[in-house]
């Protein structure tokens, strides 16, 4: 399973970094399951013209929606408390997204994942 971080599908939905583009085409055909959270959605959604829309719906058909629980903002919480100055997450919902995806490889463009695209 892979997670795949707003970032990475903010840069494929725009399709003008190459390097992002064709990386995202070899997760999508690599047969892994990928899936995001629904903050994911609602932060592309949110930035999303009324033109991109359609490109974001087929794009979210590619993912597995995983929910986010009570028990997943607790231990989000706790991560926050534990890891935040020392890994810079950026954001209370980045800490949820990552928290929800313990076990997982996460796709970021991020430095501070290990399995940065």
């Amino acid at each position: 399973m892979v997670l795949v971080d707003s970032d990475v599908l903010i840069e494929v939905s725009r399709g003008r970094e190459t390097r992002i583009v064709e990386a995202w085409a070899q997760l999508r055909d690599s047969g892994e399951m990928l899936i995001c959270s629904p903050v994911t959605v609602a932060e592309l959604w949110h930035g999303a013209r009324s033109s991109d829309r359609e490109i974001l719906t087929r794009l979210f058909g590619a993912f597995m929606v995983v929910p986010i629980d009570e028990d997943t903002g607790r231990h989000a919480g706790d991560y926050l408390r534990e890891y935040r100055r020392s890994h810079s997450l950026g954001s209370e919902s980045r800490a949820t997204v990552s928290r929800a995806a313990c076990g997982v490889r996460i796709s970021s463009r991020s430095v501070q994942n290990a399995a940065s695209i």
